[in-house]
């Protein structure tokens, strides 16, 4: 191949941060790195994405542990992804919680999902001997549910299709803060490659009528203030537009996978190409859109062979 593969050249340790986004409520962030999230309850705490595997879920656990010694008692998870899941063991929790709809793409699709996408990005997987196997929920619900610890309350929603057809987002109403997943992105690139087009502007709309003051994202820094909120939706809203369009116009002309990726470069890249893992996705993004396009509505399966396939088709 020409170049390396997604993040497989990508060995560099990121810088964490760990910002409090409203009272007891922290985004743990790492430079572009998939994000979690920390609720702080009366008497427990909630985490929010648990990391790829147990070493790194580990690094969420430390800065837990430097504002607060409550027990970990829940974690929820937004989607399947493994980069998301598979570090759920580490915190010991009695709770593991996903939307009936991620649960379902955890069973269908899962073990290929982490094999997928252990050789598409190494380093978050360093430590992978640890990961005790697939990680499926204790509690899942359709539609919403809501939790408390103690006396604080969390409501969990499906608000739509976007990054997956499960997501689901955390919404904490005394401090009207929400944890999104990766369905909204800071300077990140959206991975799309098991999304959908079509209704990701959609699901932003419901997120945005929230009109929160806080959003913990699936990548980028925390974005704290109504301004830096509504500039991320909008921003999201952008790259998922500015992808789709391009690749639908050639599919609907009956061009092929490889003149719809030269269409989105071209639209994509003078806006988008300093993004972080902006590579990374390209490849896997105008594939499902190309498919999409052409009326495929549940994403293929992704498998390590269908993402090397894929890529050297893309590269000639």
């Amino acid at each position: 191949m020409a170049k390396a593969f997604a993040s497989q050249g990508d060995m560099t340790e990121k810088k964490i941060t760990f910002d409090e986004i409203g009272d007891g409520l922290y985004a743990f962030t790492a430079e572009g790195d998939p994000n979690s999230g920390v609720i702080i309850g009366d008497d427990s705490v909630m985490i929010v994405e648990a990391q790829a595997t147990p070493r790194l879920a580990n690094k969420v656990i430390e800065c837990v542990r430097s504002v607060t010694d409550k027990p970990i008692s829940h974690v929820v998870l937004t989607h399947y992804h493994a980069v998301r899941v598979l570090g759920a063991s580490a915190y010991g929790a009695d709770q593991i919680i996903m939307g009936d709809q991620a649960r379902a793409m955890v069973v269908e699709r899962g073990q290929e999902d982490w094999d997928s996408e252990f050789q598409r990005f190494p380093r978050l997987f360093e430590g992978h001997e640890s990961i005790p196997g697939l990680t499926f929920p204790t509690t899942t619900f359709s539609d919403d549910m809501t939790v408390y610890l103690g006396n604080r309350r969390i409501d969990l929603m499906h608000l739509g299709r976007a990054h997956t057809s499960g997501d689901i987002v955390i919404h904490v109403p005394d401090q009207n803060v929400m944890f999104t997943g990766d369905i909204v992105e800071d300077h990140s690139a959206c991975y799309c490659g098991d999304g959908h087009f079509s209704d990701w502007g959609d699901t932003l709309d419901n997120i945005a009528s929230f009109d929160v003051d806080a959003i913990a994202p699936g990548r980028g820094g925390a974005l704290i203030g109504k301004e830096a909120v509504e500039r991320a939706i909008e921003s999201t809203r952008d790259f998922v537009y500015s992808t789709y369009a391009p690749a639908a116009k050639v599919a609907a002309r009956g061009g092929s996978l490889k003149e719809a990726w030269d269409a989105v470069r071209a639209e994509c890249d003078p806006k988008f190409a300093d993004y972080a893992i902006y590579e990374h996705c390209l490849p896997f993004n105008v594939a499902r859109a190309y498919d999409e396009a052409r009326g495929i509505d549940t994403p293929r399966i992704w498998t390590a062979q269908r993402d090397l396939e894929m890529w050297e088709s893309l590269q000639g």
